[in-house]
């Protein structure tokens, strides 16, 4: 059956204790935008789906004792939301500073050819966002990383 919200095969699902204020944060900061937000009578978050190039990803609240935000558990994170762009790495590493976003690494080449910034959101996810800026073959990263491959596409 079609999916008529266009969803690519593997999407992440991230929670707050405000997905309302987390998701005017990700437009602003991260540039994210909004698909989908439903919100129950009282105007709860219910549920949402931002995109971002051809991937979707869900914010939502606290809404079950196995959903948690880094803010409310000592700000521990159990995984880390990476997201690749096409150009503009430097600039979008700019635009989440001035959001408000920690810069927990600042852009840097990486050995695989990428270019790579870390930052933490308004509630201490942490995100990697990266962009190729070189074609490197397995062996070039093997030697410059020093570290044995498998399985470069």
């Amino acid at each position: 059956m079609e999916d008529p919200f266009r969803r690519t095969a593997l999407g992440a699902a991230i929670f707050y204790k405000d997905p309302l204020a987390a998701l005017d944060w990700l437009e602003r900061a991260f540039g994210f935008r909004r698909s989908m937000v439903i919100t129950d009578d009282q105007g709860n978050l219910a549920h949402s789906e931002m995109r971002f190039g051809d991937s979707y990803l869900m914010v939502g609240s606290e809404w079950a004792d196995y959903t948690a935000s880094p803010a409310s558990i000592g700000g521990k994170n159990t995984q880390s939301v990476h997201v690749h762009l096409q150009d503009g790495l430097d600039a979008h590493c700019e635009r989440a500073r001035a959001a408000g976003a920690v810069i927990m690494r600042e852009p840097e080449d990486q050995f695989y050819g990428d270019r790579v910034y870390v930052a933490s959101d308004l509630e201490g996810h942490v995100w990697t966002f990266g962009q190729t800026v070189r074609k490197v073959t397995r062996e070039e990263a093997e030697r410059a990383s020093g570290l044995k491959i498998d399985g470069w596409a």
